[in-house]
């Protein structure tokens, strides 16, 4: 499942799942912007790992650089106006396929049952029946 939606989000974004995490996070963070180790740990990624993933949305203008004004040892990972559009889109292609993919084969009651089950995990957050994660 998880490949196909990735080789989608490929196809029709040129975005990785991981980009599509990283864009997400970023997109919900104060300002758009995280501290590159903090996202490192949300995406379960090396600090050079996230620096690879970080260079790449750079050169496509999906994130810049930002620094930390109280401390210059500290870099922040800052998502642009063309990052946030991207991943509008990227969203929808997402939601799409999570539909497709697990919507198509459950009735409005296992969503919902599924959402609450999820809902009670550690660190995944309010989800509500019928939402994938996208911008905000």
């Amino acid at each position: 499942m998880m490949r196909t939606i990735e080789a989608r989000l490929v196809a029709q974004h040129g975005l990785s799942a991981n980009d599509f995490e990283a864009l997400v996070h970023l997109s919900h963070a104060d300002e758009g912007a995280m501290r590159r180790i903090d996202l490192a740990e949300q995406l379960r990624l090396s600090p050079s790992g996230v620096t690879r993933l970080l260079d790449g949305l750079q050169r496509a203008g999906l994130t810049c650089n930002k620094s930390c004004e109280t401390d210059a040892r500290v870099t922040y990972a800052m998502i642009t106006d063309k990052g946030r559009e991207t991943l509008r889109e990227a969203a929808e292609t997402h939601a799409a396929a999570c539909e497709e993919l697990i919507g198509a084969h459950l009735g409005e009651g296992d969503l919902d049952d599924l959402a609450g089950l999820l809902d009670r995990l550690p660190g995944v957050g309010t989800v509500e029946p019928g939402a994938c994660a996208g911008p905000q």
